[in-house]
C-alpha cells in the first residue's frame, strides 16, 4: 500500500508532495526475519545500521505543465501522487499552466527545469529562434486537436470543410491550420476568430471549429449537442503532442536526473491510464476546482479509446517513445509549407537519449510482437 503526504497548494498553482513514500510491499516481505530467529544482539545491531544510514537526498525539480490542471497531464499527477518521483530520488514541484503564463520563457530562463511542450512545432521554433531547449520525450503519439462540426449538416469529413468557414484561435493559424492547407487544399479566407467561448457554435448549426478531443466534445454533449469530431492525427498530422522539453545543458550536463525524470513520468502515465486514477484525479480537481469529475471521466476514456498516449511507437517502445523518421516527416512537411528553412538544423530540436526503452511496460506488451496496425492497446 502506498501512502503519501501532501501540502497545500499555494496561490500560484503550484504542488508539492512532501513527506514519506511507502513502497509496495508485502506484510510478509517486509517483516523479514523475526527477531526470535536473529536474537535480541542482533535485531538491535542491524536497526542501529539501518539508522546510521542516511536517507538518500532527493534532487529538487521544478516541472510546469501547459494548461490547467486536467486529465491531458493525469500521468504527471499521478507520478507525484503516488510517490513514483520519489522513488526515482526526484522531489518535484508542479507548476500548473494557464492562458497568462508563458512557461517556453521561464525554462529558457532556466526558471523552471522541464515544461510540457504542446506539440512538434514548439520544438522546431526553438531551433529557429536560437533557443537551447531539446524534446527528450512525447507523452502523446497524437495530437488530439481535433475540428467540430454539427450532425446532418454534411460537414462530417475534413474534404466536406474545404471552403467553409472555420473558427480558429490565433495560435492555429501558426500550427495545425498549414497541415490542413497542405493536404486538404483549405485557404487562409475560411478562418474565423476562435474565443474558446462556444456559444457561436451551439448558436449557428453551419458552424465550424476547432476543439481538444477530450474536451470541447464532452461540453458541447452537456449543451444538447453531440458534434461530429474530426482528429486530424488519424489523417496524416504527425505532429507530436504533450511533449517533455529541458534545457540543452541539462540534458547534457545531468542525463541521470533527466532520465529519472522522463522514467518517472512513463511510469506515471502506465499508472493512470491502467491502474486506479483517483490518486491524479484528487490532485487535479484540488489545484484546479473547475476540473469536474464527469470531465475526467470522459478524458481518460478519450486518451484511451483514441490511442492518443499508447499507440504507435509507444507499442513497440513504451509511452513517450519517439523516432527519427517521425520528426523528420513532421519538419519536411512544414518546410514546404514554407513555416521554416530548408537549413533547419532538425538534430537540435529534440533527443532519443532518454525514450524508446519499454520503461514501466507491462511484461506482455513490452514482449509481445509488434503488430502493424498501430493502435491502442486494449
Amino acid at each position: 500500500m502506498q501512502a503519501y503526504r501532501l501540502i497545500d497548494i499555494d496561490k500560484l498553482g503550484d504542488v508539492r508532495l512532501s513527506g514519506w513514500y511507502d513502497s509496495a510491499v508485502s506484510s510478509r516481505q517486509r517483516a523479514g526475519p523475526s527477531a526470535a530467529v536473529l536474537g535480541a544482539a542482533a535485531a538491535a545491531t542491524l536497526v542501529a545500521a539501518f539508522a546510521a544510514v542516511p536517507a538518500r537526498a532527493l534532487d529538487h525539480v521544478t516541472f510546469a505543465t501547459n494548461w490547467k490542471a486536467e486529465a491531458e497531464h493525469g500521468g504527471f499527477y499521478q507520478a507525484l501522487a503516488t510517490g513514483i518521483y520519489r522513488r526515482h530520488g526526484l522531489d518535484v514541484t508542479l507548476r500548473m499552466g494557464g492562458p497568462q503564463t508563458n512557461n517556453s520563457q521561464l525554462l529558457a530562463a532556466g526558471q523552471i527545469d522541464f515544461n510540457v511542450g504542446a506539440d512538434s512545432f514548439a520544438a522546431l521554433n526553438y531551433v529557429r529562434a536560437g533557443v537551447p531547449v531539446v524534446t527528450v520525450a512525447a507523452i502523446f503519439q497524437k495530437d488530439p486537436q481535433v475540428l467540430l462540426a454539427h450532425p446532418g449538416q454534411g460537414n462530417d469529413s475534413f474534404a466536406a470543410l474545404k471552403g467553409k468557414p472555420i473558427m480558429l484561435a490565433a495560435a492555429a493559424r501558426a500550427t495545425f491550420w498549414n497541415f490542413l492547407k497542405i493536404r486538404f487544399g483549405y485557404t487562409d479566407d475560411q478562418i474565423r476568430t476562435y474565443t474558446f467561448n462556444m456559444a457561436p457554435f451551439l448558436a449557428d448549426v453551419k458552424a465550424i471549429q476547432e476543439g481538444y478531443l477530450t474536451s470541447e466534445p464532452y461540453t458541447l454533449a452537456k449543451a444538447g449537442v453531440k458534434p461530429v469530431v474530426l482528429l486530424m492525427a488519424d489523417h496524416g498530422f504527425d505532429s507530436y503532442s504533450t511533449t517533455l522539453e529541458c534545457s540543452r545543458r541539462l540534458a547534457e550536463t545531468r542525463p541521470d536526473l533527466v532520465q529519472r525524470f522522463v522514467d518517472a513520468s512513463v511510469e506515471g502515465w502506465y499508472s493512470y491510464l491502467y491502474s486506479d486514477p483517483s490518486p491524479a484525479n484528487r490532485l487535479i480537481k484540488r489545484d484546479n476546482p473547475e476540473m469536474s469529475d464527469g470531465l475526467i471521466a470522459y478524458g481518460i476514456a478519450a486518451l484511451k479509446r483514441h490511442g492518443v498516449v499508447d499507440s504507435g511507437d509507444a507499442l513497440t517502445g513504451g509511452i513517450g517513445a519517439m523516432t527519427d523518421a517521425r520528426w523528420h516527416s513532421f519538419a519536411a512537411t512544414m518546410i514546404r509549407a514554407g513555416l521554416y528553412s530548408p537549413a533547419l538544423d532538425l538534430s537540435r530540436a529534440y533527443t532519443l537519449r532518454f525514450v524508446n526503452r519499454r520503461v514501466g511496460m507491462p511484461p506482455k506488451a513490452a514482449s509481445a510482437s509488434p503488430g502493424a496496425s498501430g493502435q491502442p492497446r486494449r
